[in-house]
């Protein structure tokens, strides 16, 4: 029965990147959490498969009065009227980040890394990822972003060292 359990943990733990390596990629200096806060609509990612099928993802973040962060994150599956499938986890502050580095957690006891690595200075646009950079949200307040802001965001994930080519648009209406 062990050995069984043993053959889950492995994709869980390759999934939230258990190993503590980290790059070279730098997150933003400071998020102010409240202003973080609220509705986020994925505007584009990588692909993940625990993401297959997904229309209309969005992501909410609510500070809490004892120091973590809910994280509830929804998306329609096979189209934009299909059935909603949803998750809710918490987020932790890594310290001395100035809150652009959280520990994510929907399944105890593993975390996975929310570096957040662009920010537009009125939060209306984010860029989320993990210091492997084998993930990748490009998130905004709104269902659509215009493209030229689109544009110099992707420029910037270039200039950063991200493989643009594996970016895909969702499907917010």
């Amino acid at each position: 029965m062990f050995k069984y359990l043993y053959l889950l943990l492995i994709p869980i733990c390759i999934m939230f990147s258990c190993s503590s390596k980290s790059s070279s990629l730098q997150t933003v200096p400071f998020v102010d959490l409240q202003q973080y806060a609220g509705k986020w609509f994925e505007i584009a990612s990588y692909p993940q498969s625990f993401q297959k099928d997904c229309n209309a993802t969005t992501a909410e973040y609510t500070p809490t009065d004892k120091g973590f962060v809910i994280v509830e994150n929804r998306c329609n599956k096979g189209s934009l009227n299909g059935k909603q499938s949803y998750i809710k986890g918490k987020a932790f502050v890594v310290a001395n980040t100035g809150n652009a580095k959280l520990k994510v957690q929907f399944f105890w006891p593993f975390t996975g890394k929310y570096w957040i690595i662009d920010l537009a200075s009125d939060y209306s646009y984010a860029v989320v990822s993990h210091p492997n950079k084998k993930y990748l949200w490009i998130l905004s307040r709104t269902k659509s972003m215009n493209d030229s802001t689109y544009q110099q965001i992707v420029s910037r994930l270039v200039e950063k060292g991200f493989d643009t080519s594996k970016i895909a648009r969702t499907i917010q209406e």
